[in-house]
């Protein structure tokens, strides 16, 4: 399974989690509003040392925060968890570009091609200043530092062209530094590799 599934799953359930709670502290805060009134209940009620209480609105919460941070942690560990046999490609990123380096050495600038229902490691570093290799269709943002290599994967399961950017700022044509990711095909692919610049 893509990791970006899972980290689409993190998303909806902490988004769906909060409107829930949205909706529901503004319900019960109009409820509230008006049947609690001044001209209703002259003298407010003291409601501490309440336990039963005071131990819902602290359980409640608790449970609900470590269920999204479970969420973000299953989807966190899929990114960085790359499957055995993943297909591995080094990136290097320079102003104001991206080279893709092949196992057999082929190099392709702002491209990189890769097939069809692989799992695809990048190994990605920088010649220069701080970047950033961010594929939004994958969900995959990763730093480029300079004299340190990061790694992220994906998984091509859909065919078509698809966006990369460099999302840290790192000069005047940091907004020019952008590529494609093509994933073909295999034996398309295998074509591509082989064949000469």
């Amino acid at each position: 399974m893509s990791p970006a599934h899972d980290v689409d799953l993190a998303f909806w359930y902490i988004l769906g989690i909060s409107l829930l709670l949205l909706f529901g502290i503004t319900t019960v805060m109009v409820i509230f509003v008006v049947r609690y009134r001044r001209s209703r209940h002259p003298v407010p009620e003291d409601i501490r040392d309440n336990l039963a209480l005071e131990i819902v609105w602290t359980v409640i919460p608790t449970l609900i925060a470590l269920s999204m941070f479970y969420m973000g942690w299953k989807s966190y560990i899929g990114l960085r968890t790359v499957p055995e046999g993943a297909m591995e490609v080094e990136v290097t990123a320079q102003m104001f570009s991206w080279i893709f380096t092949y196992d057999n050495g082929r190099e392709s600038e702002n491209e990189l091609v890769v097939p069809l229902g692989e799992a695809v490691k990048l190994n990605v570093t920088s010649v220069d200043v701080l970047h950033s290799l961010y594929i939004p269709a994958f969900r995959i943002k990763i730093d480029a530092v300079r004299g340190m290599t990061t790694y992220a994967w994906f998984r091509a399961d859909e065919a078509g062209e698809y966006d990369i950017q460099c999302t840290e700022y790192c000069g005047t044509d940091h907004s020019a530094m952008i590529a494609r990711l093509k994933i073909v095909p295999e034996q398309q692919y295998l074509t591509w590799l082989e064949a000469e610049e």
